[in-house]
């Protein structure tokens, strides 16, 4: 091939353009003159649609005809996806083998490894991407790489011409009624929560529901006596929801149903609706209206607490009506449904949870680490969509959920429905796994590396223990809290922390005290909006300043902790002064306690999480204080790079392997190692395998994660030597650019 021909052929675009039948003549012409220019074997052209955020296959030599028009990426899915997205090229030697590959049926391109994306952009601009593939095994060279991009900064005006035309003609077409849905065919999408599921969709706004029956016509006729019986059969519903939660999860329960329940016994609540149906009011209208007339009183006030009660009285009402008249199809149950949400509450999720839900998809603009969790917790597959056409998908359009992969398939065709019946089998191996976990982890060369299980719930615990966990390295404390709708109390905290000491049976145990702000809130907490959560009045700042519910918090554990191996770690320290603060707090409860002649455990260790920068030059003087430390990876890559972790716009700049990031935690490492303090990693990156090497090779030998990842983990740890693990490190903390280090990241060990 010579470049320079190509180039100049391609320079002939515009006459072809202008003799060409139509737009899409045109586009076959010019992947058929490029595909036999560069002699690969296929040649595509993706079409960007600015407002719809996706990519569409318009013309393709090589692939399925039919894939033309059909094919569609979201911005950031697949390698063509992210080309565009990162707006830089693409060339990729074992392409079915690469993380970002996204595999389509019936299109035949799995036999074509490599693989070069070039992005056509004028600027900022993204317009398109121009794909080349071919079976050979030899990588596209740099020659034909620049050749390409000269081709793609050729094709930038014409195409956009092509948009623009494109765009025409889209509006001249006839509009269908389903046209959003129609449009929605496959999505790329965030990963909560793990996990797969095919089911019905039902779109779920509490407020929209209950608006559209205040504004309903009820046409059957209904007596006091089905209003009783509604009464009723709502509290017996409640009454089994409870009982399921408190089964299911027991810690978190904590009466989430409580509220409904209060208000449906309330004789003025239900009372003045019965008063109204016995002087001729419908009972449908007669819920409705003292419904609305308790979420106006509840509105006008500033107490946020009684504010939150405004759904309580919605979702009553609701299921009031709904026992009243089983056609409306509004309140459909969401037992073996996916549910599809703008907004969701922690104790939504716990709803769900007792009512069987298939899976979530919550539309919204990033990951909320606290419904994440949660879900994970719960075992409830969970995507994070930004597409908010979603929440216009009809009722019970079939959804296929894959949040391995992170795709919503939306009506999935037979050939997607295949490929998931595989992958869903795929999914029972963990249950296999349970039994091969060894109770005790040594690499390759027999060096011990401890692995603790991260836990929210009960349910954690108790699969941790079938993992054989060899003690929990953090258990968020704030769970209890965030799913309550007030504090609870030190007697009610004891019994949730004194049943999981019990269940780890004398193993580690590490509580974190409070961590609730940024995106983990109490809606019962009164406090001024925050600008910035994240950077407000959470954590540990928050105990500080509200010193009763710490000390309730504190001498719940060393109380739960009697005769167990307690430690109790703060979180997002930022000085020395704070640490020593919570210290004294701790040391007073202990104080307080011996006083008081009750049992509990005198001599926990103290220690605390490395989430601040602020922490990283001081560690030595951490060192002389603290018991342990525990380097909380994702706040501490968020703080370290100015990014948050919850915003799809500048993901592709929260790197764990980062220089900085890789250095600070080699500097807590070394600290502690040189102190005898234990360090442990109990962020995200202790599931991900690629960095487990460097980290062992910077002298952390304990890692905290969910409990589903033992055993994966514990099998790759099995196969590093740890001198090679040192010698990676070594290189990783000798570059400093962060493309050296994704290399020497990838390559492994």
């Amino acid at each position: 091939m010579n470049p320079t021909q190509l180039i100049c052929d391609i320079g002939e675009l515009n006459h072809l353009f202008k003799n060409s039948m139509s737009i899409e003549h045109f586009l076959h012409q010019t992947v058929a003159m490029v595909s036999k220019h560069l002699h690969c074997n296929v040649c595509s052209i993706y079409i960007y649609d600015e407002d719809e955020k996706m990519l569409t296959l318009k013309a393709t030599q090589g692939l399925n005809p039919k894939a033309a028009n059909t094919v569609q990426l979201q911005l950031g899915q697949g390698l063509v996806g992210k080309a565009l997205k990162e707006l830089r090229t693409l060339n990729i030697e074992d392409a079915s083998n690469h993380p970002d590959f996204k595999a389509f049926a019936g299109i035949e391109e799995e036999k074509y490894q490599n693989f070069l994306a070039i992005p056509i952009a004028r600027g900022h601009n993204r317009i398109g991407v121009l794909s080349l593939q071919r079976i050979s095994a030899q990588k596209f060279t740099a020659e034909q790489e620049v050749a390409c991009k000269a081709v793609a900064s050729q094709l930038a005006n014409i195409i956009e011409n092509a948009k623009f035309l494109i765009s025409i003609h889209s509006q001249t077409q006839p509009k269908h009624a389903d046209k959003d849905e129609e449009k929605i065919e496959s999505l790329k999408a965030s990963i909560a929560s793990k996990g797969f599921a095919q089911a019905p969709a039902v779109v779920i706004d509490k407020d929209k529901t209950f608006k559209n029956l205040l504004n309903r016509s009820f046409e059957q006729k209904y007596n006091i006596d089905d209003f009783h019986k509604a009464i009723k059969q709502t509290e017996n519903q409640l009454e089994e929801l409870q009982k399921r939660v408190e089964e299911k999860l027991s810690d978190a329960a904590s009466l989430i149903f409580a509220s409904h329940l209060l208000i449906l016994k309330d004789k003025e609540f239900v009372g003045t609706m019965a008063k109204l149906i016995e002087t001729g009011t419908q009972p449908p209208k007669a819920v409705l209206s003292i419904s609305k007339k308790y979420i106006d009183i509840f509105a006008a006030t500033s107490n946020q607490y009684v504010r939150e009660k405004i759904q309580d009285v919605e979702d009553l009402s609701v299921r009031i009506i709904g026992n009243l008249e089983s056609s409306i199809e509004e309140i459909t149950p969401v037992k073996n449904k996916i549910v599809i949400a703008q907004d969701l509450f922690p104790s939504d999720l716990l709803k769900f949870s007792s009512e069987d839900i298939a899976g979530i998809i919550l539309v919204s603009g990033g990951v909320t680490s606290h419904l994440s969790i949660l879900a994970r917790s719960l075992g409830i597959p969970m995507l994070i969509a930004t597409e908010q056409k979603l929440l216009n998908i009809a009722p019970n359009t079939v959804v296929l959920l894959d949040a391995d992969d992170g795709a919503i398939y939306v009506n999935p065709s037979d050939q997607i429905k295949a490929q998931y019946k595989t992958h869903s089998s795929a999914r029972q191996i963990l249950d296999i796994q349970k039994h091969t976990v060894r109770a005790e982890t040594f690499t390759k060369d027999n060096k011990k590396i401890t692995l603790f299980a991260n836990v929210n719930l009960y349910t954690d615990a108790k699969l941790a223990c079938e993992m054989k966990c060899e003690g929990v390295g953090l258990y968020r404390t704030e769970f209890p809290f965030i799913i309550r709708n007030d504090f609870p109390s030190e007697q009610e905290q004891y019994v949730t922390y004194r049943r999981l000491v019990e269940l780890m049976q004398g193993k580690p145990l590490i509580f974190r005290t409070l961590d609730i702000g940024g995106d983990k809130v109490l809606s019962y907490y009164q406090n001024t909006k925050e600008q910035n959560p994240f950077l407000g009045m959470r954590s540990i700042r928050f105990c500080l300043q509200n010193k009763e519910v710490f000390t309730q918090q504190l001498r719940a554990m060393l109380r739960a902790g009697k005769d167990a191996d307690l430690r109790i770690m703060f979180p997002m320290i930022s000085s020395l002064d704070e640490f020593l603060e919570a210290r004294d707090i701790l040391n007073d409860c202990i104080r307080q306690l011996k006083n008081s002649q009750m049992q509990f455990n005198p001599s926990p260790q103290i220690g605390m999480m490395v989430e601040l920068p602020a922490v990283v030059d001081l560690i030595d003087d951490f060192a002389k204080e603290a018991d342990f430390f525990s380097i909380g990876t994702n706040d501490f890559i968020q703080f370290m790079l100015g990014v948050d972790r919850t915003n799809e716009n500048v993901a592709p700049f929260y790197l764990p392997h980062h220089p900085a990031v890789l250095r600070a935690i080699n500097k807590v490492a070394a600290a502690a190692n040189k102190h005898n303090k234990n360090i442990s990693i109990c962020g995200d990156m202790a599931h991900y395998r690629r960095y487990i090497p460097a980290l062992i090779g910077m002298g952390i030998t304990t890692f905290s994660l969910d409990p589903a990842y033992m055993p994966t983990i514990q099998d790759y740890i099995e196969k590093i030597d740890s001198e090679q693990a040192v010698q990676m490190a070594g290189k990783l903390l000798a570059a400093n650019r962060v493309s050296q280090t994704k290399q020497i990241i990838e390559s492994g060990i």
